[in-house]
């Protein structure tokens, strides 16, 4: 199937809109992405025809629910080529993600001196979480920076694991700088277990966690073109099986007494109370709407877009990015001398431009590149060429007012 790039943005309501009288360029999809017509139709059908609460009612609507919400489970395993639904547990996103792991399989495996590896290219919700176990418990975080240019080597990663490492825990695709990492090549290289952060990479490039060899990968829906709030992490069935639940409540249990709790089989172990029903059923269509597209198509368009930004963006010898690593996604981090970034993100918001400007939630990686803020262009599946060249003339015009 061709990838046409016009018939997937007649898709996306608000596209056609404009912000400040200039035809909408939105390139803060690294934050979040839009919303397809397919997943606000079908999250709105969800509320006013067939909401009910799910797995607890016997009457029809509640099975209906429970029907469209558990097959999500199997779009989710589809979309990573998982074999086994049940290794895909509901979250609310990432960070709920990893905070399920650290709390429900790390704190209660981990002692004073045990040691978690982790990059320096790593958003905050794979950082903070084991910044608890190292202030709770005496966790080490051991921190592996990036090459200059933004790449890192899997071998980086592997030459920090040491007689005391339990946890490898990595970005698969840098929110900043959209560095692509091996993580297969990590995880094949030890035994130690290896958690995958693929918020940002499930949205651009196939995803197959069997072949990665992995232990946990993560994924956010409102980054891939679901709601906000939807999201899950596959676990594999010997990781699941080392876990304490996480939160208690309604669902996650078989028998409750007032001596003791019986708790279910994963995956419902770790999904206490009423889930986000509608926003996961928006979640299953958006991954289906990707699914029909094809991830590959949708790659391959981005390469486009990344290649033509790359050639343009380097022509701009005032302009730097931060981290131009050869294999990346369609992501630029930028500063300009003379420019903060607040003001590179609003001259650009006059001109129908969305980027978004700041640290990115990867404070030590602005460290490492020692800046304290930059302009961030991240590109999707429904931008353009044009889009890019309206960036370009964007960045010239911020420069001559700096001049």
């Amino acid at each position: 199937m061709s990838f046409d790039v016009h018939a997937v943005r007649a898709d996306f309501p608000i596209l056609s809109r404009k912000v400040n009288d200039r035809p909408l360029v939105y390139l803060d999809n690294g934050a979040s992405a839009q919303k397809p017509r397919q997943v606000i139709e079908a999250v709105s059908q969800a509320y006013a025809d067939e909401y009910a609460n799910v797995h607890r009612g016997l009457h029809y609507l509640s099975n209906l629910a429970t029907d469209k919400y558990e097959a999500v489970r199997g779009t989710i395993a589809r979309f990573l080529n998982a074999s086994d639904a049940e290794e895909v547990i509901f979250t609310s996103g990432s960070t709920e993600a990893i905070n399920l792991v650290s709390y429900g399989w790390a704190a209660p495996r981990l002692t004073a001196g045990d040691e978690i590896v982790l990059s320096v290219l790593e958003h905050h919700a794979n950082i903070v979480p084991w910044h608890f176990l190292r202030e709770r418990q005496g966790v080490v975080l051991k921190w592996v920076e990036p090459e200059p240019d933004g790449s890192l080597p899997p071998e980086k990663m592997l030459a920090a694991v040491g007689p005391r490492t339990r946890l490898i825990a990595v970005t698969h695709m840098s929110n900043v700088t959209g560095t692509v990492v091996d993580v297969g090549a990590i995880a094949r290289g030890t035994d130690v277990p290896v958690l995958v952060d693929g918020s940002q990479a499930a949205v651009h490039m196939p995803v197959d966690v069997p072949a990665l060899g992995v232990d946990f990968y993560c994924i956010t829906g409102h980054k891939l073109y679901g709601p906000s709030g939807s999201g899950a992490i596959w676990i594999s069935r010997e990781r699941q099986h080392e876990m304490r639940p996480f939160l208690g409540g309604g669902d996650m249990i078989r028998t409750v007494t007032r001596d003791g709790v019986d708790y279910a089989e994963p995956p419902l172990k770790f999904e206490a109370g009423t889930p986000g029903i509608v926003n996961q059923i928006g979640l299953g269509v958006a991954l289906e709407y990707l699914m029909d597209l094809g991830m590959e198509n949708i790659a391959a368009h981005e390469r486009v877009l990344r290649d033509h930004a790359r050639d343009r963006l380097r022509a701009l010898n005032w302009l730097n990015i931060q981290g131009d690593a050869a294999d990346k996604g369609a992501i630029f981090s930028l500063t300009m001398e003379g420019a903060h970034a607040h003001d590179i993100s609003t001259i650009l918001d006059k001109r129908g431009i969305a980027v978004r400007a700041g640290t990115h939630c990867a404070m030590p990686l602005m460290d490492f590149y020692g800046v304290s803020a930059s302009a961030r262009a991240s590109f999707a599946m429904y931008n353009t060429v044009e889009e890019v060249d309206a960036l370009i003339d964007g960045l010239q015009f911020c420069r001559e007012l700096f001049a």
